[in-house]
């Protein structure tokens, strides 16, 4: 589940369609189509072809046209389903957050655990879909599966007896924590796809200068640190959502306290 958070400044944004049609298409209450494509051409079949073409191409590669060649129709067909690009992107961002397809197990083991795993999810779900981190989401528009998503984890959380407002800035907390590492991660792998160069070959072409640098003593506390300091085998991810969830649990016991 995204919180409307992610994303900020990326090339596309939630809610740039036209809104109401987008609720109708989302919560299906809006008008079909009673003719025109063969049968077998579906909302579900549009949204799916979509989400694959982003996953393979990101958004730069996604257009109503890209769409329609990838079911082999005409991209008319297509606005008879939906009205244009922008209403498909809010419906392929609901689409990516169903349980079927981002399959949270949050657990019973209270509050921590459900916000571990969900913070677990939605980086496998942006690793899964990295032009998630294209689309400015401030402003989302909030289909079934966003609300099913939010309503199950507001429900393991509110046992913290944090007040509304904080209950909801703390799952914001956590998107906002993992959009950052879902950046770094896909900013590294599209670094090493445009130089030709692994992490490893990127920094052991550094290291005769660095060791240099270190040598000089103009650096004496990065000269002291272990050889392991930089190396990729520390968690940083888990380190940082292990620190944002001990310092909820400092907010929640001093809540209980008061509440004594």
């Amino acid at each position: 589940m995204t919180s409307g958070t992610s994303g900020t400044g990326g090339t596309e944004t939630s809610g740039s369609g036209d809104i109401a049609r987008t609720l109708e298409l989302l919560w299906d209450t809006g008008r079909r189509p009673s003719r025109g494509p063969k049968p077998a051409l579906t909302l579900d079949r549009i949204v799916e072809a979509a989400v694959r073409l982003a996953d393979a191409e990101g958004l730069e590669g996604l257009s109503m046209r890209r769409v329609a060649a990838e079911l082999g129709t005409g991209t008319m067909s297509l606005y008879r389903y939906v009205p244009g690009k922008g209403e498909l992107l809010d419906l392929m961002l609901d689409r990516v957050q169903r349980p079927s397809e981002n399959p949270a197990d949050l657990g019973d083991g209270g509050w921590r655990a459900a916000l571990e795993a969900l913070a677990r999810a939605t980086l496998a779900l942006y690793r899964r879909h990295p032009w998630l981190l294209q689309v400015n989401q401030s402003r989302p528009i909030l289909g079934p599966s966003a609300l099913d998503g939010m309503e199950r984890v507001l429900t393991l959380i509110r046992p913290m007896g944090l007040s509304d407002p904080e209950l909801v800035s703390a799952i914001i907390m956590i998107d906002g924590y993992v959009v950052g590492a879902a950046r770094s991660q896909l900013y590294e792998r599209e670094a090493e796809r445009r130089t030709g160069l692994t992490d490893a070959e990127f920094w052991q072409a550094q290291v005769p200068m660095l060791e240099k640098a270190m040598a000089s003593g103009r650096y004496p506390v990065m000269a002291s640190l272990s050889e392991d300091a930089f190396g990729t085998a520390f968690d940083h991810f888990e380190f940082g959502l292990q620190r944002i969830l001990d310092g909820l649990e400092v907010l929640v016991a001093a809540r209980k306290a008061q509440g004594a």
